[in-house]
């Protein structure tokens, strides 16, 4: 049925709500909320009065609009967060990454604690640290404080698991205590947590002090690698020490948000302060910014990221005064329990810290548009320098292959494929040579090249009847480019190929001199000079190095499964399972060997009649 505009805004209540645009293939264009939906969704068909070209370009598109009640302005919010999160609907400012921060987990519900990486707070026994916003910065204090304290890593059940095992490595090199042998009391451990958690909780100077008399107990002692030890685990505590000592204010929590703002992106800056402490930054981008004004971005922002975080501050300080800042207090207020205040200081302090943001920011909006030029010039500019040298109009996908064998032993084929003059992974594929018994490389060629271009054809055509996009046939996009890891031989049979199954593809050779290394390219007949220092040849030496990494991998992992073989598989009755077990229990393929029937039963995986075999075997070997 076809949607009556007219009828359908004459219905709209004059309530708080939620309303969602949706296109002819009934796709969600922009969701937004109201406090009146009757008059909120009725101006986006009025004439145009400055909505920007962005809004008015999505009113010509929608096909028909729903709406959601709500009993007040609080809910619609809410609603409207969670719809934006599902759908991330076209027309909407987006917060494009929706990341999750990691704490430290400390398991204090365990008889022997833990200490551990997680993703999020979970309602347990445990005690959790952060968020932070480095998980590099979380694994590195993890690991000092497992060091230091020599806590356990492993995941055994403790203490029914007491004995069951022999101690890891890390008991070894004396980096945990091996509880799980029974070498430290549960209260002994319990006091070393205690020193890990007041360390978390910021008291360093018990830590320093205890890690400064053991290294000079050490060095009085003569143990100097003992004291190099402790003088480099004070050094790190030291210097995680001093990261907290940027402080605004004594024990407040609050978050620090400005952004910067060009006219095709967005990035907000957060900083982030807990106990009164800086303990971090991080940045976001923000997408679809164009002729968005920057109060609404940073609106955007704060509602969609404290929509997702765990941790809700006492206070949000704002570069800019955003839309409905009561009420986003009173939402944020009632996720984190207790009240939340919006501020936008104007001097002091918190306004030096609000700039520090912005220019962060705006660091990073110039740093990373830098960066994509020098990319787009190392890859698509790379590939349109190729392309010149060649004399061709356009080159976008390029394939490369590789041959790889050991005296003719597990011949295997490499193609790799590089789009854009970036790696296109998920279109690399292995070829097993299944008619070359030898070291003929050019053989080898021919038949994965055969094989390749045999299967797209076939592939294409069979989906061509299916009435299938060719899109989603692994090998019937066809390149612009053939690359061969060679001179004219590799580029004749290429060539050949291609002309035996009437496929016209340019084919260019990757020429190489005395010492391996590429020094041109040979193209119809002719080496062709490539500067050495230019992306383009960088670019063909990148692919080169791919597709001859990608081959000896390949043949590296056949020549690995065909040398892993034991003796034991050579007796009936006994397969991958039964070996592993034997070895577990006995150690050596000797001991096995020694072995009687009776002592090959005590293995639980073996039973009589292939204890007997495998007695059997040895005596007649």
């Amino acid at each position: 049925m076809t949607f009556n505009f007219e009828e359908e805004l004459k219905k709209l209540p004059n309530k708080p709500g939620v309303y969602i645009m949706r296109d002819a293939l009934d796709t969600i264009l922009y969701v937004g909320k109201a406090v009146n939906l009757h008059n909120r969704v009725r101006s986006y068909f009025r004439p145009n009065i400055g909505r920007g070209p962005s809004i008015d370009k999505m009113v010509t598109l929608i096909a028909r609009f729903e709406y959601i009640v709500t009993d007040t302005e609080l809910e619609a919010l809410v609603l409207e967060n969670n719809l934006i999160k599902e759908h991330s609907p076209k027309y909407n400012t987006l917060l494009k990454d929706d990341k999750t921060y990691p704490y430290i987990k400390v398991t204090v519900g365990e008889d022997f604690p833990r200490i551990l990486f997680a993703r999020e707070m979970k309602k347990d026994k445990a005690k959790y640290f952060g968020p932070y916003t480095s998980a590099g910065a979380v694994k590195d204090t993890i690991d000092l404080l497992n060091k230091l304290y020599q806590l356990r890593t492993c995941n055994r059940n403790l203490p029914r698991d007491t004995g069951l095992e022999r101690p890891c490595l890390n008991h070894h090199i004396k980096q945990c205590l091996a509880p799980c042998q029974g070498y430290i009391s549960q209260e002994d451990y319990r006091q070393r947590i205690e020193g890990a958690l007041s360390f978390l909780n910021g008291n360093y100077n018990s830590v320093l002090k205890d890690l400064e008399q053991k290294m000079q107990a050490a060095a009085e002692n003569l143990e100097f690698e003992e004291a190099a030890k402790y003088r480099d685990l004070y050094n790190s505590v030291k210097s995680v020490a001093q990261k907290q000592k940027i402080n605004e204010g004594i024990g407040e929590d609050k978050d620090i948000i400005a952004m910067s703002k060009d006219d095709t992106d967005a990035v907000v800056q957060v900083f982030f302060i807990r106990d009164g402490k800086l303990i971090g930054r991080e940045h976001f981008y923000m997408t679809k910014v164009s002729g968005v004004p920057k109060e609404e971005i940073l609106g955007e922002f704060v509602k969609q990221f404290y929509a997702g975080t765990p941790f809700i501050p006492k206070e949000l300080m704002l570069q800019y005064e955003i839309e409905d800042m009561e009420l986003i207090e009173k939402w944020l207020g009632g996720r984190r329990g207790s009240r939340v205040y919006l501020r936008v200081p104007k001097k002091g302090s918190k306004e030096k810290l609000l700039e520090l943001a912005a220019k962060n920011a705006s660091l990073v909006l110039t740093q990373d548009r830098e960066k994509m030029k020098r990319e787009e010039g190392r890859t698509i500019g790379a590939v349109k320098e190729i392309a010149d040298i060649l004399g061709l109009s356009q080159v976008n996908r390029m394939e490369a292959f590789d041959i790889s064998n050991i005296s003719g032993f597990a011949n295997v084929g490499s193609m790799v494929v590089y789009e854009k003059g970036k790696p296109k992974r998920s279109d690399y594929r292995k070829f097993k040579i299944k008619t070359v018994s030898g070291p003929d490389d050019y053989a080898c060629m021919r038949e994965v090249l055969t094989r390749r271009f045999v299967h797209g054809m076939e592939e294409a055509k069979a989906l061509q009847e299916q009435e299938i996009d060719q899109e989603f046939g692994s090998f019937t996009k066809f390149p612009d480019l053939l690359l061969m890891d060679g001179g004219r031989g590799q580029v004749n049979i290429a060539l050949e190929v291609l002309e035996e199954l009437h496929i016209d593809i340019p084919v260019c050779g990757m020429v190489k001199d005395d010492n391996h290394r590429t020094r041109g390219l040979y193209f119809n007949n002719v080496e062709l000079p490539i500067d050495t220092r230019s992306e383009g040849f960088k670019l063909i030496t990148r692919i080169q190095d791919e597709a001859h990494r990608f081959a000896i991998e390949y043949h590296k992992s056949l020549r690995g499964k065909a040398q892993v073989k034991s003796v034991l598989d050579e007796i009936p009755g006994v397969g991958p399972t039964r070996r592993k077990a034997l070895m577990r229990h006995f150690q050596s393929i000797e001991d096995v060997k020694l072995a009687d029937v009776e002592a090959l039963c005590q293995v639980p995986e073996i039973p009589q009649h292939v204890a007997e075999a495998i007695v059997s075997y040895f005596q007649n070997e």
